[in-house]
């Protein structure tokens, strides 16, 4: 007969096999990106810096979210400067150096790929706008892109937290395999938009256009992240009159009042689009997929 200290000690052991790994805490940027590591890393806890209705651009260092940032084990933004106004403060007062610049815990988005519209010298220019020397960093709208990132993000998170690798990398080929069909049904849908003129506010989805055939033939914005003008709209009605876009695209967190009032005075003929910048729900299964669904369809039937 075993002993109670016997017993004891076999209960704690069982107690130890069962016992689950502990979850990691990450700290993502954006919701796309949050979305992303849902996907690969379904167990982590995700703490989300912005929403769909917020510009990423400017965001305030609040106290929730420095507390955040100093609990996580790993961090994943954007880059490209897209973050600039913020996430240096937000680093400093956290005080966590696993997040810090050139950290292992750091992830750029941007590091990853390929950015289009790179402005050399122009960056930190307040005469030019708000301009990305390095690139336009609204990159998440190719889904290519986002497929490169995701990873890249896979390979940094297999380094950062080596006893889930294998999960991890059975995660990241599965949506892998997943989305690279999905891009396919995407393209095949979305043919009809090729050569397709939009006038949009703001570079947003620019590498949605590029992917997608499509051209920004007007910015609402005078400059970019400068809001429009009606000096810059009127200069803009003449163009647009003699060559009327598909549509007018303004994103989920800009007021669409510019925009509201270029297609009355086009006749209304030409279709007002607000379309989300990023996921409303990066906790939703299947995200991102279905982000990009809904930009598709509302590019495809506008009206």
């Amino acid at each position: 007969m075993r002993t109670a200290i016997e017993r004891w000690l076999s209960g704690g052991l069982l107690l130890l096999a069962f016992t689950p790994l502990q979850a990691q805490t990450i700290f993502a940027c954006e919701p796309e990106w949050a979305a992303l590591t849902r996907a690969l890393l379904p167990q982590a806890t995700v703490h989300v810096a912005t929403h769909s209705r917020q510009d990423p651009h400017h965001i305030e260092a609040r106290p929730a979210l420095i507390a955040q940032l100093r609990s996580a084990d790993a961090a994943i933004c954007t880059g490209a400067s897209l973050e600039a106004g913020w996430l240096p403060m937000l680093r400093q007062r956290a005080g966590n150096a696993a997040v810090q610049e050139g950290a292992p815990g750091m992830f750029h988005a941007a590091s990853a790929v390929a950015l289009i519209d790179a402005r050399p010298g122009e960056g930190g220019n307040p005469f030019a706008g708000d301009v990305h020397a390095e690139g336009n960093p609204h990159l998440h709208a190719d889904p290519h892109r986002l497929l490169q990132v995701a990873r890249a993000w896979g390979a940094r998170l297999q380094q950062l937290f080596p006893s889930q690798q294998a999960g991890i990398a059975e995660r990241q080929a599965a949506f892998d395999a997943h989305w690279s069909a999905r891009i396919r049904a995407w393209e095949l849908k979305a043919a009809p938009l090729r050569d397709k003129g939009v006038a949009a506010q703001h570079a947003s989805f620019a590498y949605l256009w590029r992917w997608l055939g499509m051209r920004q033939v007007a910015d609402l914005e005078p400059k970019p992240g400068l809001a429009p003008t009606p000096g810059h709209l009127q200069a803009l009605l003449t163009g647009l009159r003699a060559h009327p876009p598909h549509a007018v695209v303004v994103t989920g967190h800009q007021n669409p009042r510019a925009g509201r009032w270029l297609v009355q005075q086009m006749g209304g003929g030409v279709p007002l689009l607000q379309l989300p910048a990023t996921v409303d729900d990066p906790e939703a299964p299947d995200a991102l997929g279905r982000w990009m669904d809904g930009l598709v369809d509302a590019l495809l039937n506008p009206r």
